[in-house]
């Protein structure tokens, strides 16, 4: 009797459960999407609190001079000298002489610099807060665990600011053209007829805008005076305009198809208007199905603005994004030596990954038919 009304309890929650219910308990079986769901967290997580993780700034602020073009420092607990309960690395220092060609270089020593939690550092600012603490630092000078760039600079604080800022590029990005393509979307679904024709035409003139040449062109428009943070608000909106032609002609095949739904007619003989059906009772329909194509187009955006960037028609210095720490790894000095310069590659290469298995994962959670039973 117990098990009979456990089995009737579940499905009574089953059919009363509302659409993301739903599709929230179809999602959490596919293992895969969850995985990629925890790592997408965990990158997002890190872009926003880079300033407190990193243990030093981006710019050059945080530069160290005596340790240019320098390799990893992996923190450890035993060399030969013993062990120690603290993490550590060893200090380095410059030399030259008859071994180096008299050549400045950078070696390691025998010296211990311990590694320290919460150092209390110079102020700054994280999400407007301001901060006088980091993550980690070291007792003496500095760690750097990706390596340093040919300005000093720390791979590992760089990474994860370049991490934060390309994912607010998508996310201005995803949310201009979702506000563009609900509003095209739905208008061209709804009134249909000359509208629908005309608005059909901009999505389609708009999806097929060669993005290379146009942003040569707005490229060599830009004045070159202008702040990084005027450069990342152009680019951020640039994507957001040329990117909603997709999701436009899907919402407006949902709209299509549901204007002539009986609750649809309801609403127009209750003297409802067109903005107030479209927006209160045909978009939300299929909430669910916008939220997986949005998750979906987030990785086009992010690769967008990484590869504009990397080809130098993007993003630029001092702006730390994936796409302005790739085009370091084209230099063939970097290729023979620094091979640590491309540990930001794997990096972007998961997060877009990451995306792309949530994305799968949701747009299989929101069909109702992707599981027979």
């Amino acid at each position: 009797m117990g098990l009979f009304s456990a089995k009737t309890v579940k499905k009574e929650d089953y059919y009363t459960a509302s659409q993301m219910q739903l599709v929230w308990a179809r999602f959490k079986k596919k293992r895969s999407a969850m995985v990629a769901a925890g790592f997408l967290v965990f990158f997002i997580l890190c872009g926003v609190f880079a300033a407190f993780i990193g243990p030093y700034a981006p710019t050059a602020a945080g530069r160290n001079a005596d340790y240019t073009n320098g390799a990893p420092q992996v923190p450890q607990f035993c060399d030969d000298n013993g062990c120690s309960l603290v993490p550590f690395i060893h200090k380095v220092e410059r030399y030259r002489g008859m071994d180096t060609n008299f050549r400045w270089v950078t070696r390691q020593t025998d010296e211990r610099n311990y590694m320290t939690f919460l150092p209390k550092v110079e102020p700054y600012r994280m999400l407007g807060i301001p901060m006088e603490h980091r993550l980690f630092g070291v007792e003496e000078g500095f760690i750097h665990l990706f390596g340093t760039d040919a300005a000093g600079k720390d791979i590992f604080s760089r990474t994860l600011h370049a991490i934060g800022i390309s994912l607010a590029v998508g996310t201005i990005g995803v949310l201009i053209s979702f506000v563009l393509a609900l509003i095209i979307g739905g208008v061209a679904g709804y009134f249909g007829g000359w509208v629908d024709t005309v608005l059909q035409a901009l999505m389609d003139t708009v999806k097929t805008t060669p993005t290379i040449p146009l942003f040569m062109a707005l490229a060599a428009f830009i004045p070159d005076e202008w702040s990084a943070e005027m450069r990342f608000a152009f680019i951020s909106m640039i994507l957001g305009f040329l990117g909603w032609g997709t999701l436009a002609r899907r919402i407006r095949t949902h709209v299509l198809a549901e204007r002539t739904a009986d609750y649809v007619l309801a609403a127009k003989l209750s003297s409802a208007g067109p903005a107030h059906i479209i927006g209160r009772h045909l978009l939300p329909s299929f909430t669910s199905y916008i939220i997986v194509d949005l998750v979906i187009s987030f990785p086009y955006m992010v690769l967008a603005e990484t590869s504009l960037s990397f080809i130098g028609l993007g993003l630029k210095d001092p702006v730390n994004s994936l796409g302005v720490l790739l085009q370091n790894v084209t230099k063939v000095d970097v290729l023979l030596n620094y091979h640590w310069y491309f540990i930001p590659v794997p990096i972007f290469v998961a997060i877009v990954l990451a995306f792309v298995f949530v994305g799968d994962g949701l747009r299989d959670a929101a069909d109702p038919y992707s599981e027979r039973h």
